[in-house]
């Protein structure tokens, strides 16, 4: 299991109705994106932080390990905004107002990924995956993601497995073995994501299968007192915003 997935199982927030969460994280999402840069979208990344670190209870080694990929996706949008290609200055000048629009970029961004990281950190998908079909999300999509988001745990043990069987057998050590270990890895994992998939269609039609998959879903009820305190933090977030810029203006 993946980390982000292990912490979405052990969340604080686990038995909560995955809309009251995406309420909050998508709404500061929507927010970061929405709102000026500034003062905008840094007071949504300090307060999805708080709430993570917070509220949610997420570590902050994990969430730091989880959000340092988006984070490196983000820099490196923000540093083409450094630079213009072609114009009077040469091939490659600096562009004007380059610092001023990557800083806004990265901020938006930043927060953002914060308020995504947010409803995954306390969110497993098979919780939220199921509960789709009910949103008007067709079944046999819903299935297909189902299936494949538990057999990708299946293939990453597999992946792992073999890497482990080709470092005892001395299969990295020089780049040539590196290379015929990636190749011989990519070939099983192939294969036996074959095998799995073929494997899960007979045990499925040896059981019945009619086109949907019947899972168990924990019991959860929407917290209206949760929603409506979402909400007003959002508001809140907006309001202050709006009053922030026109004093710094």
């Amino acid at each position: 299991m993946l980390p982000i997935d292990a912490a979405a199982h052990s969340s604080r927030w686990r038995r909560r109705h995955p809309l009251d969460k995406a309420v909050l994280g998508l709404g500061l999402t929507v927010l970061a994106v929405s709102l000026p840069p500034w003062p905008g979208a840094a007071l949504v990344l300090v307060t999805a932080l708080a709430v993570l670190l917070g509220p949610a209870g997420v570590p902050g080694r994990r969430l730091w390990r989880a959000y340092r990929v988006p984070l490196g996706f983000c820099v490196t949008g923000a540093l083409t905004l450094l630079v213009r290609v072609g114009g009077p200055g040469g091939l490659v000048s600096p562009a004007d107002d380059g610092p001023l629009r990557a800083a806004e970029l990265l901020l938006r961004t930043s927060a953002a990924s914060l308020g995504v990281l947010l409803f995954a950190f306390t969110t497993p998908l098979s919780d939220l995956l199921p509960r789709l079909v009910r949103a008007g999300v067709p079944a046999p999509l819903v299935d297909v993601a189902l299936v494949t988001y538990r057999m990708s745990f299946l293939l990453l043990d597999s992946v792992r497995r073999v890497r482990q069987a080709q470092a005892a057998r001395l299969g990295h050590t020089t780049r040539a073995a590196t290379w015929r270990s990636l190749g011989g890895l990519g070939a099983t994992a192939f294969v036996r994501s074959f095998d799995r998939a073929a494997r899960l269609q007979s045990g499925l039609a040896g059981r019945g299968y009619d086109g949907t998959l019947r899972v168990l879903v924990p019991e959860a009820r929407v917290s209206v007192r949760f929603t409506a305190l979402s909400v007003a933090l959002l508001a809140a977030l907006a309001a202050l915003t709006l009053v922030l810029e026109r004093s710094f203006s």
